[in-house]
């Protein structure tokens, strides 16, 4: 039973104790074309601007796009697994979708602590993804924080 219990300490990410406003964390992945594919599958969003070059070069981007949801998921990773991590449960998030991210990119996904609500155990997040120095998507979390007490 102690290893069981052992094991669900090291699986728990932050307090809201110990968080303070301006902390952050990353997460950064390559999109692959598998990515892609696997995304159109598993939600069922098979616009053909995600899965088919020839339509695709039609349209305002100029070839495929990866799923701007597909993008979003990567703040998810970096709230459940990084900052506040395992234990945090989201609220609510917004997004502003502002550059398209194509098979091949890296994408790197920041959250930023901005303000802190002790009596509701909240805390906001300024959510950002980057190609580069390009801004892709940017928004504003919320997240429920375990609380020591």
């Amino acid at each position: 039973m102690d290893d069981v219990r052992q094991v669900s300490k090291e699986l728990d990410g932050y307090y809201l104790e110990d968080l303070s406003v301006g902390m952050n964390a990353a997460y950064a992945k390559t999109i692959t074309d598998a990515d892609i594919v696997l995304y159109a599958g598993i939600s069922g969003d098979t616009n053909p601007v995600h899965l088919n070059q020839e339509y695709a070069s039609g349209t305002m981007f100029q070839g495929r796009i990866a799923h701007g949801m597909l993008t979003a998921g990567f703040i998810s990773a970096v709230l459940g697994t990084k900052l506040p991590g395992p234990g945090c449960i989201y609220i609510s998030q917004n997004l502003k979708f502002k550059a398209p991210v194509r098979s091949g990119d890296t994408v790197t996904a920041r959250a930023t602590i901005t303000e802190i609500i002790p009596e509701k155990r909240r805390v906001m997040m300024r959510t950002v993804c980057t190609v580069g120095d390009t801004v892709v998507l940017e928004g504003e979390a919320m997240l429920m924080v375990p609380s020591r007490g």
